[in-house]
């Protein structure tokens, strides 16, 4: 009874987690380009659209570097 009340506690936990994108670095955002799951690729792609003027021009390049490749 125990082992059923904590998969059925962490199912709910798991469908109401939401990733904070905001809450990453920047470097951890470029590194995850190509890895974001579809239903979030939407709020990713608004975190680094946010970021992109603040990014150090190495920070850019790698960015824009990763969005060719996704594209291709």
């Amino acid at each position: 009874m125990k082992k059923i009340i904590l998969i059925l506690s962490f199912l709910a936990v798991s469908l109401f987690a939401k990733v904070d994108f905001s809450e990453m670095s920047t470097e951890e955002l470029l590194a995850m380009i190509g890895y974001v799951k579809a239903e979030n690729q939407k709020s990713f792609q608004k975190e680094l659209d946010l970021r992109y003027p603040k990014m150090s021009e190495k920070e850019k390049s790698v960015y824009i570097k990763s969005k060719k490749k996704l594209r291709k």
